[in-house]
């Protein structure tokens, strides 16, 4: 799991109130959103939306523009529904992520080379790191952006893509999230180095299973049993 990357401005980090609210993993649409409300009287079926005794979250102004927004499947606004996505996206394995190509993360991105991404093998790590002390944007006008990627961005990196929103919505009254705008990088690192080496150093790809590494991947995968 890696690469937080922010806007040009900068971030700063700041200790955000942790609500007990779950909400579960959404495909962050507002028409889901939408068909969660009709249904939410079904029996077994969470109502995502629909109030709760005491809680009056629901009827604030911010739902009341979710509701009246149009059954368009078109619609493709980040994890909070304030705004579109600002990267181009493409078909990945799982539906419920939001994927971008090597070409965007080598061409639309601002330099941040690979090697330089935040290494957070553990749930444990992206808590930590993500969560106790929530990244925030100098200037509110720009975003926080978060690019998973492992090797192949086929299990790892999903995985704590998902894994993060799930305790992010955890975190607040839906759908207010601290990081609303979360992608994967498809084909993960071994893609975007066969298509721009010149970005990554060092500017020679050994796999995972390379016995180079055989230890600390024996160690890895004890630690996250």
């Amino acid at each position: 799991c890696r690469q937080p990357f922010c806007s040009p401005s900068g971030t700063s980090r700041a200790t955000r109130p942790i609500l007990k609210q779950a909400r579960p993993w959404d495909g962050d649409t507002p028409v889901k959103a939408k068909q969660h409300r009709r249904v939410a009287g079904t029996p077994g079926e969470e109502a995502s939306l629909e109030p709760v005794e005491g809680l009056q979250h629901s009827r604030s102004a911010q739902h009341e523009e979710i509701k009246s927004l149009p059954d368009n499947e078109d619609q493709d606004l980040i994890g909070d529904f304030s705004k579109a996505h600002l990267l181009p996206t493409v078909e990945g394995k799982d539906p419920g992520l939001k994927y971008i190509s090597p070409d965007t993360r080598g061409k639309k991105i601002p330099p941040v080379p690979p090697q330089g991404a935040v290494n957070l093998p553990l749930q444990r790590d992206v808590e930590q790191f993500l969560l106790e002390q929530p990244i925030l944007p100098l200037d509110t006008s720009k975003r926080v952006i978060i690019i998973f990627h492992c090797e192949f961005s086929a299990h790892r990196g999903p995985k704590m893509c998902r894994f993060l929103r799930e305790k992010d919505r955890s975190c607040h009254e839906y759908p207010r999230l601290h990081y609303p705008e979360l992608y994967v990088l498809k084909g993960g690192y071994r893609d975007f180095f066969l298509q721009y080496p010149a970005h990554c150093e060092p500017q020679d790809y050994r796999p995972m299973e390379h016995g180079a590494f055989q230890e600390q991947l024996r160690q890895f995968r004890c630690q996250s049993r």
